[in-house]
């Protein structure tokens, strides 16, 4: 029986079912139904049927993912947890291979040579996963990890500028991959970090770089999950000021030591600047020049070819009525709905922007533009141009 409340992430061998891990919810599953969950989807293998999802009548999710034929990877969501969907549960485990790549590399992963060792070297793994498992049903409006775009801001006033002292740092620093991070968000970065980058390599990166928030510096060796799973490169990150970090992927040169030595010469000017787009960042992903009508609750702007995102919670009503207005819902509330409205939108009428389109969509014979959801809340609307 599956508790209420829950999501947990298994991992597994996908030849012998030998459990490696198992993170999320504190009270574990019992390792009878672990083992239920892997004998079921090696029974399908085994009869020719590939089993990726099921849903209980309770509520109760289950999906299956298996990599490079090496490992298995199954999410679970209780009942108390039916909000979270199938895809975001699908997400999640894509996400969650994609940090263990970027830790581990890919050849570790794919050829298991000794199950313990794997088991400690997959520690090193956890921080990340945590915060995936967070990012789930978090506050802070990450979406990236479920619309797979890249979460950003846009600075105010001072986007050129930092844009220079990004470009140029990265110069400096032999590099053509270089960030500017604000609270986790993509700020400014060079042109090759847009267009060689995919979004889940930018998602991964960026809980990697907030989970090593406290050190004022550091230099990490990264595999990246899609450009160069088996060949590690150099992650360096700055922290600039508490929340903003300046990162780069580079090879052998220059020495941590050189590089923090170039902080002060390109960012000690942009300081006030930094704080600025901090506090706007705080407050919202859009610059004070942007408006919203005082009934928008939340926002979620994606730009389909370039794969970057906006999400936006406004904290307080700007020119609302006086009269008969009703009080904003919780943050958390309203980001929820967001998530649940996208899957929504998504699998149902926009289906070219996802894989997993649901039967729903097959009787259109036209392409849907736009699409309405009414609740008990909110009236959702989403367009697509």
């Amino acid at each position: 029986m599956l508790q209420a409340e829950t999501l947990q992430l298994l991992c597994l061998t996908a030849s012998s079912g030998v459990p490696l891990f198992s993170r999320g919810s504190s009270k574990q599953l019992p390792f009878s139904v672990i083992g239920s969950l892997n004998g079921v989807h090696m029974f399908g293998a085994g009869h020719g049927a590939q089993l990726s999802s099921c849903e209980t009548d309770r509520g109760s999710r289950v999906v299956w993912g298996v990599f490079q034929d090496s490992l298995m990877l199954i999410a679970v969501s209780g009942s108390g947890g039916s909000s979270i969907s199938q895809l975001q549960l699908r997400r999640l485990l894509e996400n969650v291979w994609n940090c263990m790549v970027l830790v581990l590399g890919q050849d570790e992963l794919s050829s298991i040579r000794n199950v313990e060792r794997l088991k400690r070297e997959l520690r090193s793994c956890y921080r990340l996963i945590d915060m995936l498992l967070e990012r789930v049903n978090d506050e802070e409006g990450f979406m990236g990890d479920l619309t797979q775009c890249t979460d950003c801001l846009l600075p105010s006033h001072s986007g050129l500028l930092l844009q220079e002292a990004v470009d140029s740092f990265a110069q400096a620093t032999e590099s053509e991959f270089g960030c500017l991070l604000l609270n986790g968000r993509v700020a400014r970065a060079t042109e090759k970090w847009w267009s060689r980058l995919t979004p889940q390599e930018v998602v991964v990166l960026s809980v990697l770089v907030r989970s090593l928030a406290d050190a004022s510096s550091c230099d990490y060796p990264v595999f990246l999950p899609k450009g160069s799973p088996t060949v590690a490169i150099r992650l360096l990150s700055f922290q600039l000021l508490p929340g903003v970090h300046v990162c780069v992927l580079c090879g052998p040169k220059p020495s941590l030591h050189n590089a923090s030595e170039l902080i002060s010469r390109f960012w000690s000017t942009l300081v006030e600047n930094l704080r600025t787009c901090l506090e706007q960042a705080k407050r919202s992903s859009l610059p004070p020049s942007v408006s919203l009508r005082w009934d928008v609750q939340a926002l979620l702007l994606i730009n389909c070819d370039s794969r970057r995102a906006l999400t936006v919670c406004p904290r307080v009503r700007v020119g609302a009525p006086a009269e008969d207005t009703p009080p904003l819902i919780s943050t958390a509330r309203r980001l929820e709905l967001l998530r649940l409205f996208y899957v929504f939108a998504v699998t149902r009428y926009f289906t070219s922007q996802e894989s997993t389109a649901s039967d729903f969509a097959q009787g259109f014979t036209h392409v849907p533009v736009q699409c309405y959801l009414v609740t008990d809340e909110l009236l959702m609307t989403c367009y697509f141009w």
